[in-house]
This record gives structure tokens, C-alpha cells and sequence, in this order.
């Protein structure tokens, strides 16, 4: 059975305080950098996997997308995206992602935020993507990065006073499953190495046009903790072209 966790309401509750979902793209550390890769929409049909509140949602179609999907598991998120960034253009539809029926060759740019490390099949939904996309459309997501995911805990080692000493990476080849501990909660999500994500696209006639490790920017540099992002990288972006 695939987590709704966002759907647990003290598990939600506790990611609407978030930065990123208080104050939107501006609250997110990566978007400076996804920012920078993202395609043109003008006049475009966008998917978008696991669109949470759908801030990416808006952003393209205020920047021309003549069409877009929004797709999430959790009723919560899309409640949330319908009050916060409806728009004429967008439709937002519920259920995840690897269950999704859609046309052959329907969208220019399918697009996903921090949701692939959600998916068990990574590899058959690159498949289904591939087919989604028209000749040359684009696939750019982030994740968080394998060096993050590896060990599972994703939380620093601390010493008696309570300050980081390193990050964990252990089993690193082993990929599978993983109970982390998100917000103060058990989250399953699913571990794979850099290789599998990029290696997949490739074998899907994909096109590797931009590979990013986002760098806290400097704007945020103040915030409690985040000067410890310096010392591992917790996001991957990946931009991807459909060949044909």
C-alpha cells in the first residue's frame, strides 16, 4: 500500500509551520537553483507529480503554460493547492503518481518536486514519463540527494552538548526502503543511488541537459541550521530531455 502521510493530520500539521509552506517558492532553499533550469511555458501543457500545495503549479501557468496537471496522493495538499494557487489553466487531480492514466505524448514538461524518493518503481515511472511526454519535452525534478537518503535516519550525530559533529552515509549501494524521521515522524521513503537516477534516464532516451547539488542560498544563510547544509548535500536537481 503507498504512504498518505500527508494525509496524517499531526503529520500535516506540522508541514504547513514550514517554511516552504508558509511562504511559498521564496521559502524554498532550492528554488533559486530549480528556478534557473526550468523550461519555457509559454503555451505549454505541464504535469506536475506530487505538486503539494502547487506552488509550481502556479508559477507555470502564470508564466504561460496554456495547461496544467497537478497530481498528488494527499487530499490535505489539495486542498490546500485549490485555495492557495487555483488558477484558470490549472486542473489538480488526486492519486499517486505510479497509478496515474494518462495519454501518450499529452505534455511538453512533466515536472516534480521532492516527491520521487516517495516511489517504490522509480525505473517504471521514468517508463510511463517517457510515454507522457511529447517528442522532445522535458523531465526536471528534485529529489533529496542520495548521499541524504543513504544511511536512512537523516539527522546529523551530535555530541553531549548537543552539537553536529558529521552526517551519517552507510549502505549506500543497499537501495530499498527507509524509515526517516520527517518533522518528528516516521516517513517511508525509498533510497537509490546517484547512478539508478541518472542511468534510468539515460535508458529511457532521455537526455542529461543539467545536473544540480542546490547550495543554501545566502538569503537564507541566517536561518537556525541552515549554515550546517554547507557540510552535505541534501537536494539533487535533474533537468532531462526526451530525445524523440
Amino acid at each position: 500500500m503507498k504512504e498518505n502521510k500527508y494525509d496524517d493530520e499531526t503529520f500535516f500539521q506540522k508541514y504547513s509551520e514550514m517554511n516552504r509552506s508558509k511562504n511559498g517558492l521564496k521559502g524554498a532553499g532550492e528554488w533559486s537553483e530549480l528556478q534557473k533550469v526550468l523550461p519555457d511555458f509559454q503555451g505549454k501543457h505541464v504535469l506536475d507529480l506530487g505538486c503539494g500545495y502547487g506552488w509550481h503549479c502556479l508559477y507555470a501557468a502564470i508564466h504561460g503554460a496554456e495547461y496544467v496537471l497537478g497530481t498528488d496522493i494527499s487530499n490535505k495538499m489539495l486542498e490546500i493547492a485549490l485555495e492557495k494557487n487555483g488558477h484558470p489553466h490549472i486542473e489538480y487531480r488526486q492519486g499517486a503518481m505510479e497509478d496515474l492514466n494518462l495519454s501518450n505524448e499529452q505534455f511538453d514538461i512533466v515536472m516534480s518536486s521532492l516527491a520521487l524518493h516517495y516511489v517504490l518503481d522509480y525505473e517504471n515511472l521514468v517508463e510511463k514519463i517517457e510515454k507522457w511526454l511529447k517528442p522532445k519535452g522535458y523531465f526536471v525534478f528534485s529529489v533529496e540527494h542520495p548521499l541524504f537518503t543513504a544511511e536512512g535516519k537523516q539527522d546529523w550525530y551530535y555530541d553531549n552538548q548537543g552539537n553536529v559533529l558529521h552526517f551519517p552515509i552507510d549502505n549506500y549501494f543497499y537501495e530499498g526502503k527507509r524509515d526517516a524521521v520527517f518533522l518528528g515522524e516516521h516517513v517511508i521513503k525509498y533510497h537509490r543511488t546517484l547512478t539508478t537516477y541518472l542511468n534510468t534516464l539515460l535508458i529511457h532516451h532521455f537526455e542529461l541537459l543539467n545536473i544540480i547539488e542546490p547550495q543554501p542560498p545566502q538569503d537564507m544563510m541566517d536561518l537556525p541550521g541552515m549554515a550546517d547544509e554547507m557540510r552535505r548535500p541534501m537536494m539533487l536537481i535533474v533537468l532531462a530531455q526526451k530525445k524523440f
